[in-house]
């Protein structure tokens, strides 16, 4: 009798996590919900967030921390991915995670220089139109 319950005990609580994470909102535990236009569309909007936002401003550290997971997940998963590669946003936006995460690593405490602000918000627009295009 013990077995048996020890084992209902246990499917039961395989069945409750499985359930459980299969749920939800459709996002992944990176934040991205998997469909590229979606995410590359979100990821951008948070990039701008972190570069326009002040030097001095008090949660600066926290938005550049998002803005370095964003950029991390996004390469992870669509890196790899056939389908979005060969897509032109998916080049530009690769372009403007490298300069944008190469600063973050080579300069944490220096504000974004203003040519590359400008060079990252051209290459948003060049991925929004790409976007558009690919749609």
């Amino acid at each position: 009798m013990k077995r048996i319950l020890s084992r209902l005990f246990a499917f039961t609580l395989v069945a409750l996590l499985g359930l459980t994470g299969c749920g939800g909102d459709g996002m992944g535990a990176d934040g991205l919900s998997g469909n590229y236009r979606q995410d590359t569309i979100a990821v951008v909007e948070t990039l701008r967030t972190a570069i326009e936002l002040p030097a001095d401003a008090p949660n600066l550290p926290e938005v550049r921390a998002q803005a370095r997971q964003q950029i991390n997940a996004f390469s992870a998963r669509y890196r790899r991915s056939a389908s979005a590669a060969s897509l032109s946003s998916f080049s530009t936006m690769q372009t403007a995670l490298n300069s944008l995460a190469g600063h973050y690593s080579s300069y944490p405490n220096r504000p974004i220089p203003s040519k590359l602000k400008t060079r990252l918000e051209q290459e948003f627009k060049q991925v929004e139109a790409a976007l558009r295009r690919e749609a």
